[in-house]
């Protein structure tokens, strides 16, 4: 199978797959502890590592090509194996609902530079339109104002709040939700 690539002005897109483990593990080990624990969920027992990454990455290159989830990592470009960041579309459902979940991540050296902005316009633009989907929805903790003026640029709407929805950080985490829709669903795509 043929992964695709995204590119942007700043960023190329590649799908999580087997040769990444090392860029991957260096970006946890930059920017897990000291930068995104209070929004992510607490890694599993060893860690984040190259070990880690090699157990995942055959997983996510699977669930790629069955279409349940497209796992994106941030590249710098002329930097080939340097990660900015992540962005991934999980739990993705197919008949009447068409939606997935979003999840993403920047590195804090490349954090309010715009990059992660860049790369969810590309990144939803193939999710509304190679993969599909109708809905993309994206959740955050209330007191993550970054996010919460990211997803509203990108034009998600809050539609609800979940109290103790995800365990994060030690503790069960309050959320807002948010979804964008798709303004250019063809619903002949309801018949795939």
């Amino acid at each position: 199978m043929e992964f695709p690539t995204l590119l942007t002005a700043r960023l190329r897109l590649v799908i999580a797959r087997p040769g990444l483990e090392e860029p991957l593990a260096r970006f946890f080990a930059e920017n897990f502890a000291d930068h995104l624990k209070p929004w992510s969920p607490t890694p599993p027992p060893g860690g984040l590592g190259a070990d880690h990454w090699a157990r995942q990455l055959p997983g996510f290159e699977k669930e790629f090509a069955a279409g349940t989830s497209a796992r994106w990592v941030l590249l710098v470009p002329g930097e080939a194996t340097e990660v900015a960041g992540t962005c991934s579309f999980t739990q993705v459902a197919r008949g009447p609902f068409r939606a997935c979940v979003l999840g993403y991540q920047v590195a804090r050296r490349h954090e309010g530079r715009g990059l992660m902005r860049e790369a969810l316009e590309a990144a939803i633009g193939y999710a509304f339109g190679e993969m599909r989907l109708h809905r993309v929805m994206a959740n955050y903790r209330p007191e993550n104002e970054r996010s919460a003026r990211l997803l509203e640029r990108l034009g998600f709407v809050k539609e609800g709040y979940a109290r103790e929805y995800l365990h994060i950080d030690g503790a069960w985490r309050d959320h807002v939700l948010t979804a964008r829709t798709s303004p250019h669903f063809d619903a002949a795509w309801l018949r795939e």
